[in-house]
């Protein structure tokens, strides 16, 4: 069976994505408004009553706007440490709120979701691996520099979502003030094109069909220039750039498919009150 995996959106106005499998899927961070969320599912197609639970990666803003209205509306668990929960001033159903840690394996549904902790100025962030019959999705980003287990779990994943925040020479270069400049650099902020591309180099493994460059910067990054420096040395990786203005395509990947193929939304797939917005 394959994962579908796609980014609802990525960046510092907001972050959300989604991995599932055919019968469930979770979301991790929900960064954008409710409403928001809703339309961008119905147009690629992907009914929320597939989403089985939420998972917080830190409390910045950008990664939690809209998740109390959305867990509440539609009564789905989340998995959130508590120290992120305690920053981020939420007030969540208590039924609805489940503690992540360190090294935890979570089964949903079929799913299989690994959190580990990860170098970010945030109370207690993590990233996260979601697994289906020997299949990964990695979702890695807002990370502050690589350490041993960020290569760990990135050595094991078919597919990823990788940050690529800025350009070193455009972040040096441009507006920002010297004490921001420091924080994204200084090693609890942000990773740099060059920390990821040389992440990919080092570590991708072989069978990794898809890379999905996350959370640039609006400022200090172009897209179009990372792109075209992981696709030099991609090989028969599929290289995008997950935006920051609309949804991604829905992709899928699967130990038996060595493909990088988009999966294509067939309304006549679903019934219509599945794509009602409520």
């Amino acid at each position: 069976m394959a994962l579908y995996f796609t980014s609802i959106n990525s960046g510092s106005n907001g972050n959300c994505y989604y991995v599932g499998n055919d019968n469930e899927a979770i979301l991790v961070d929900v960064g954008l408004t409710c409403k928001e969320v809703e339309k961008r599912m119905a147009r690629l197609g992907l009914p929320i009553a597939k989403v089985k639970a939420i998972f917080i990666s830190h409390e910045h803003s950008d990664h939690i706007k809209g998740l109390a209205v959305f867990a509440k509306k539609y009564q789905l668990p989340v998995y959130i440490s508590a120290a992120t929960l305690k920053s981020s001033r939420l007030l969540l159903s208590e039924h609805l709120i489940y503690d992540l840690a360190h090294s935890q394996n979570i089964q949903v549904g079929a799913l299989q979701i690994t959190a580990f902790s990860k170098f970010h100025d945030a109370a207690d962030p993590y990233s996260f691996t979601v697994e289906h019959s020997g299949v990964r999705v990695g979702v890695f980003t807002d990370i502050g520099s690589v350490c041993d287990r960020l290569i760990t779990h990135f050595k094991r994943c078919h597919a990823a979502f990788l940050e690529a925040n800025y350009d070193s020479d455009m972040l040096s270069n441009g507006r920002y003030p010297y004490f921001l400049k420091r924080r994204i650099m200084g090693g609890h902020g942000h990773l740099s094109n060059a920390q990821a591309l040389a992440l990919f180099l080092n570590h991708r493994p072989e069978y990794m069909t898809h890379l999905l460059l996350s959370h640039l910067s609006k400022d200090n990054n172009d897209p179009v220039l990372v792109e075209n420096l992981f696709k030099q040395v991609a090989g028969e990786t599929l290289i995008k750039v997950a935006s920051r203005f609309e949804e991604t395509e829905v992709y899928f990947v699967s130990a038996s498919v060595e493909a990088s193929v988009a999966y294509h939304f067939n309304p006549s797939a679903y019934q219509p009150e599945q794509l009602n917005l409520f």
